[in-house]
């Protein structure tokens, strides 16, 4: 497996070095109404890092990925990807995202293929290109052989790989994975989380990966622990088991967020 060089909390010390970054958050915070849903966020991922945002249900999560892919506006803060500032230039920005939302978003009528080209449509890409990119990321998740299937035939693993294929069609600079695997069996959920990593690896891609399963994140390059809107760690694995002194992730997760709870 090819080694990944680690950006560590590079956005903490180098502001004006955002274009170094797959994705750069800072000081983002979103209220609604009276409810404050993120506090202050800031956090950074740089090419070639997997980074976990874990949460328990309600900790912000969903509303991070909400802003960063364009759906609301933060309050205040910004978000800068590959080196254009979401606010200044959200085309750009937006198109350096691949995006599997929580929600299955798959026209399950059209074909497998059909999902592709219009995906690649809305990126602007000649028939040709996406011709090439969808048989190329089919035959790399193992779907080239129901390439004219409705995507309604496909089981859930393989529709969340059909989804995984086209957020890669437009070769994003960095993937994000909100809560991808709910509703997935277990065998679903390890493969998913597999070909991802293996992603990571092989093309430097770049990945935030949302979840509230600890057995998710253990193998993360890092993890930024989100409660009550509020960053409470951004450490390595090993970090996060020194810093609270539990054995296990999930005993780590379920220490800091009851402390910040009672706090």
């Amino acid at each position: 497996m090819v080694k990944i060089k680690k950006v560590v909390r590079v956005w903490k010390h180098v502001r004006a070095d955002a274009s170094q970054l797959a994705l750069l958050v800072e000081g983002l915070s979103k209220n609604y109404g009276p409810r404050r849903a993120l506090d202050n966020v800031s956090l950074g991922v740089g090419a070639g890092e997997f980074v976990a945002l874990l949460g328990p249900n309600g900790a912000g999560k969903s509303t991070l990925f909400q802003l960063l892919s364009g759906l609301f506006a933060a309050d205040a803060g910004r978000i800068v990807v590959a080196g254009h500032d979401l606010n200044a230039h959200p085309t750009a920005a937006l198109a350096r995202f691949g995006i599997v939302f929580q929600q299955p978003t798959l026209d399950l009528e059209l074909s497998v293929a059909a999902n592709l080209r219009f995906h690649a449509g809305l990126h602007g890409m000649s028939s040709a290109l996406a011709r090439e990119r969808s048989a190329r990321v089919l035959d790399q998740f193992g779907l080239a052989g129901r390439a004219a299937e409705p995507a309604r035939n496909l089981s859930g693993g393989n529709r969340r790989r059909l989804e995984l294929a086209r957020a890669l069609m437009h070769e994003p600079t960095i993937l994000l994975m909100d809560e991808a695997t709910v509703g997935l069996d277990p065998a679903s959920r390890l493969d998913l989380l597999r070909i991802v990593r293996t992603l990571v690896a092989q093309s430097r891609v770049a990945v935030l990966w949302a979840t509230h399963l600890c057995d998710e994140v253990t193998e993360a390059d890092r993890i930024v622990l989100l409660h009550r809107g509020k960053v409470l760690k951004d450490c390595t694995p090993a970090q996060l088991l020194q810093d609270t002194g539990a054995h296990t992730v999930e005993d780590a997760f379920i220490q800091s967020t009851r402390e910040d709870a009672a706090a």
